[in-house]
C-alpha cells in the first residue's frame, strides 16, 4: 500500500536532516524504493512537440548551487548529453499550484517533472522501461529529495506512460528543444545545436610552457555513467586539463590546475561556446563561478 505523508510533517522532517537551502522548492520524500542501474539503448527519433507550453519561456533560467540530500551531494549543471536510467516516482497532487524553483506554477495536468541536477527548464524524454511508453516533459522543479529516485513526474505525465507509483525509467535530455526553451527564457537567439565549434575561435586560456598548478577547478558535468563522463572529458581537453573524478556514485568531469585568470577564461568559453553552466571550485571547495 502506498504511504501517504503529510506535506507539513515531511517538510519539517527533511529540513531537520537535509541541507536544501539552495533548492528553492517545496520538499517531499518517498518510501525508500531502491534504485537500480539499468542499461538501455537510446531512441534515435526525436518526438514532435505539439504542446507549446513545453517550449514556453520561463520566469527565470535556474541552475542553482550544490546541495546535499541525506549526505549525498548534488551539483546542478547543464548537460545536453544527459541520458540516465533509474527510478522515477510521481509528484504529490497536493503540490498543485505551488511555485517551482524557476518561478513557474506546478500544474498536475501538464507534462512536467523534477530533477536534482538539470537546469530549469530542461526538456527531456522519459521512457517507462517496463512497457516502452514515452512522454516528453518540461523539467521545471528541483526534487525528488530522496536518493533512491532520479526524477518525479506530474500525475498526468506518469499516467501517460503507465507509471503507477514508482518504476524504472530512462531519462534523455532533448538538446534542440532544451536550447530553444533556454534561449526563449534568456531572450537570446537560438543557435543550431549541430553547429561545429571551430577550435581556433574557441575562447581558451593561453597555454603555458610550464606545468600549471593553479588552485581552481571548473566542473563541467556529473554523471552516473563513467563512459559518459569519459566521453565528455575527452572533448573538454580543448579547454585544458580535463579529468574524471569519481566521488561516491558520481563521475565528475573537471578542468583542473587553473589559476584565477585561466579559470575565468574556461568558464566564459564553456558558457559562450558550449551553452553550459559550469561550476567553480577553489582548493576543492565550491565558490561562486562569477567570483573571479
Amino acid at each position: 500500500m502506498k504511504k501517504i505523508i503529510s506535506l507539513t510533517a515531511l517538510v519539517a522532517l527533511l529540513a531537520a536532516c537535509t541541507d536544501l537551502s539552495q533548492t528553492g522548492s517545496t520538499n517531499y520524500g518517498a518510501d525508500g524504493f531502491g534504485e537500480e542501474t539499468l542499461v538501455t539503448s537510446p531512441t534515435d527519433a526525436q518526438p514532435q512537440l505539439n504542446d507549446t507550453y513545453l517550449l514556453a519561456a520561463a520566469p527565470k533560467y535556474y541552475v542553482g548551487a550544490a546541495y546535499k540530500v541525506d549526505g549525498v551531494q548534488y551539483i546542478p549543471v547543464e548537460d545536453l548529453t544527459y541520458n540516465q536510467t533509474g527510478v522515477a516516482g510521481v509528484i504529490p497532487v497536493d503540490l498543485n499550484g505551488t511555485k517551482t524553483s524557476n518561478g513557474e506554477v506546478f500544474d498536475v495536468t501538464q507534462m512536467v517533472a523534477t530533477s536534482k541536477t538539470l537546469p530549469l527548464p530542461t526538456i527531456a524524454r522519459v521512457t517507462n522501461l517496463e512497457n516502452g511508453q514515452s512522454v516528453v516533459v518540461r523539467v521545471n522543479n528541483r526534487g525528488p529529495f530522496v536518493n533512491t529516485r532520479l526524477m518525479d513526474l506530474s500525475p498526468a505525465a506518469a499516467q501517460k506512460i503507465g507509471l503507477n507509483g514508482q518504476g524504472k525509467v530512462q531519462i534523455q535530455v532533448l538538446s534542440d528543444q532544451t536550447i530553444a526553451v533556454k534561449n526563449a527564457t534568456l531572450g537570446t537567439v537560438s543557435q543550431p545545436v549541430a553547429e561545429t565549434v571551430v577550435v581556433e575561435n574557441v575562447e581558451q586560456p593561453v597555454a603555458s610552457e610550464a606545468p600549471v598548478t593553479g588552485e581552481y577547478s571548473v566542473q563541467v558535468a556529473a554523471f552516473y555513467a563513467q563512459d559518459s563522463a569519459d566521453s565528455l572529458a575527452q572533448r573538454m581537453k580543448m579547454y585544458g586539463d580535463a579529468v574524471v573524478i569519481n566521488e561516491g556514485d558520481m563521475f565528475k568531469v573537471r578542468i583542473v590546475n587553473l589559476d584565477a585568470a585561466k579559470a575565468r577564461g574556461v568558464i566564459d568559453a564553456l558558457r559562450n561556446n558550449e551553452g553550459m553552466a559550469p561550476g567553480l571550485l577553489k582548493n576543492g571547495r565550491w565558490v561562486n563561478a562569477d567570483s573571479i
